[in-house]
């Protein structure tokens, strides 16, 4: 089962603190969202706006074409999974599962085939008559997942669900929410701060900062084309590299029909990215990430960069360093580099690949190809 989610004007405050500001999105039945934003950008609340764990101030939320904002929990047709598994010591893992249905007076034998479906369909059936104690945290997590399941929800909803586990756990979990969407097919809402988690599982991302939705779109999309500055300085690890822009001058030759670009530490950068007459240069910068350089030697000419830090993560090497002008830049070498901190090397970059943000933080970038 599974149900379109439509978030209309929404909006949320705890006195004069406005934490939710006209918030405004469609999820479509089936697909996997995942709200991704720093500490207090307000995706938690929304999320338990929509369970009916948080009221709300203005607006209408609908699921399924039904207005649920006005329910009770429990009548939303939601299921939601916390950060903490808050599992009953005393019961074992069916006991756990079924605990919900008992108290809807689910008939008995309804209650034993939901159980054992969701125990089959997240590969626990052997831990049915194990207490939570004899569980990993994995496992755990596993049997709150399950909980969820055996209601048969429009909707689950989860809520930082892998962060306590180790990093080896959160990785492997992560794979097996990815295989469990594909296999009920249900609508899916999950909450994070974590980009990998965010980029590994969503269908769309909805990326949020300060009250608001920044950006909503598939990962490649947040991640190759950023709607704001912030948006690209989020989403990449490690972060993209901004430069101050001097001056930008519209098409200025049949040869590159976008804007000449003056960047400090830089020099003239012609781009086929299109400027609108009210550009605002005032905190315009040039964006470039680390991928999109390389390390060139001596005599190919390039920009000179003065090492601090080498960061070797195996397949690649990624420099932090410093131009000339004292600005920071991150430079991608080779998994053998040889470089060390305190060394200047030279580098180049793909200047097709780089971004445009003027000073409210827009994003400006080539046209797509039609």
């Amino acid at each position: 089962m599974s149900a379109t989610i439509d978030i209309n004007n929404v909006t949320k405050a705890y006195g004069a603190l406005t934490v939710l500001d006209t918030i405004s999105l469609s999820i479509e039945a089936g697909e996997f969202v995942v709200f991704l934003g720093p500490s207090g950008c307000g995706k938690s609340t929304l999320l338990r706006m929509i369970a009916g764990l948080e009221s709300v101030d203005k607006g209408t939320i609908s699921i399924g074409g039904e207005r649920i904002d006005t329910l009770p929990p429990g009548k939303r047709g939601v299921a939601m999974v916390f950060q903490t598994y808050a599992l009953y010591p005393h019961m074992t893992v069916a006991q756990n599962m079924a605990f919900g249905l008992e108290n809807l007076k689910v008939d008995k034998a309804e209650i034993d085939r939901r159980v054992k479906a969701a125990a089959e369909t997240l590969e626990m059936a052997h831990l049915l008559d194990r207490r939570p104690a004899k569980l990993s945290g994995g496992q755990r997590q596993r049997v709150a997942i399950g909980r969820a399941i055996v209601k048969e929800p429009k909707a689950f909803l989860f809520d930082e669900p892998l962060s306590n586990l180790d990093a080896a756990l959160r990785s492997r979990t992560r794979l097996e929410l990815a295989q469990l969407h594909q296999r009920l097919g249900s609508t899916m809402i999950f909450v994070t701060h974590d980009q990998v988690e965010a980029m590994t599982l969503a269908h769309r991302i909805v990326v949020m900062h300060d009250k608001k939705i920044e950006q909503i779109g598939t990962p490649m999309q947040i991640y190759q084309r950023p709607a704001t500055r912030f948006v690209a300085e989020f989403v990449g690890s490690p972060a993209m590299s901004m430069l101050p822009i001097l001056s930008a001058v519209g098409n200025q030759s049949a040869d590159h029909q976008g804007a000449l670009l003056e960047v400090e530490g830089v020099g003239a950068i012609p781009t086929s990215v299109s400027l609108p007459d009210g550009f605002r240069l005032d905190g315009a910068v040039m964006g470039i990430r680390s991928e999109d350089t390389r390390v060139v030697a001596p005599d190919e000419g390039g920009l000179a960069l003065t090492v601090t830090v080498v960061e070797r993560l195996g397949e690649r090497t990624l420099l932090y360093g410093k131009l000339a002008t004292g600005h920071d830049m991150i430079v991608e070498d080779s998994g053998r580099s040889m470089v060390r901190a305190g060394e200047t090397v030279r580098f180049d970059f793909d200047r097709s690949a780089l971004h445009v943000f003027d000073g409210d933080g827009l994003a400006y970038h080539v046209a797509e190809e039609a």
